[in-house]
């Protein structure tokens, strides 16, 4: 994707604010009235161009008309986005893309996420990549799982991949058997996003099987996220994970077990601070023990 590709090219012609405050009184009127031309591309252009203005509240009303006016303003939001040189035009032109979720946007929505140096306007783009929805997964994971890219952009990414959530189940259940353990971290969080909101059997099942993954931090995210979920159904797949190799499984599945706060986790927690050899793990049991005693006092 660059910038050459975008169909549409807008003249950037800066207006004054009275031009401004005309332009959009005769944009109000037109679609108040039902009779706005969707093909008045010089009208469409000269909105997105006003989402410029210095008033916070103008550039605001502008991206909302332009919300309404929907998949033909596409184009020219695309065109400003990619190639616009204020960024404050940038910033609500992904915005406003948010408003519109058009699916054919998202590629020109990543490019501007990997690309463009306003952090704002990354922001926005990943705003814009979560509310487009289904269409916006496979570039998500790709760009988790890039080894290449950096850390910031990657928990973006998996933030959108979470709010998505149930509206891409099928690629979520696909992903966890990727070989990127980023993608993989990734999508336990969108799954326990599925279990907390549609309570998703099938998404469920997956967490309790990364009880048992080879990778230690998948296992430790998997105890983290069936912590929020807090079913005591869970407490026969958690307490032999007290056992785990690694301290830090230990630590995740010990204050899961906490949070979901049965006494009948006692004696497996008093057994495995018993046997603990990692000093730093040990005060994470303690405070598990006691905040259960003091929930059945």
């Amino acid at each position: 994707m660059s910038k050459t590709e975008v169909k549409y090219t807008a003249n950037f012609i800066q207006l004054s604010e009275t031009e401004t405050d005309e332009l959009l009184q005769k944009v109000e009127e037109k679609l108040f009235t039902h009779s706005f031309d969707f093909e008045d591309h010089d009208t469409i252009a000269r909105m997105v161009e006003s989402m410029g203005d210095k008033r916070g509240m103008t550039r605001l009303k502008f991206a909302e008309r332009l919300g309404i006016i929907g998949k033909p303003a596409v184009p020219f939001l695309l065109e400003a986005l990619a190639n616009h040189p204020n960024p404050v035009v940038r910033r609500a032109s992904a915005k406003t893309l948010t408003l519109i979720a058009d699916p054919t946007a998202v590629p020109y929505l990543v490019y501007a996420l990997l690309h463009d140096e306003d952090t704002v306007v990354q922001g926005s783009c990943i705003g814009a990549l979560a509310r487009t929805g289904e269409a916006s997964v496979p570039e998500l994971l790709k760009i988790i799982a890039d080894s290449e890219q950096n850390e910031t952009i990657k928990g973006h990414a998996s933030w959108a991949l979470a709010f998505i959530g149930s509206q891409a189940s099928e690629y979520l259940y696909q992903a966890m058997n990727s070989d990127s353990v980023d993608v993989r971290c990734a999508v336990i969080g969108a799954l326990g996003s599925l279990v907390q909101e549609k309570e998703d059997d099938e998404a469920l099942k997956i967490l309790v099987d990364c009880l048992k993954d080879s990778e230690t931090i998948i296992r430790s995210e998997a105890a983290a996220i069936l912590s929020k979920v807090n079913k005591p159904s869970l407490i026969s797949d958690l307490v032999p994970c007290l056992q785990d190799s690694e301290p830090e499984v230990r630590k995740a599945v010990a204050l899961a077990l906490m949070k979901i706060g049965d006494r009948t986790t006692l004696e497996p927690l008093e057994n495995a601070l018993n046997q603990e050899k990692e000093e730093s793990i040990k005060p994470i049991f303690n405070l598990a023990i006691n905040q259960i005693k003091r929930n059945w006092e």
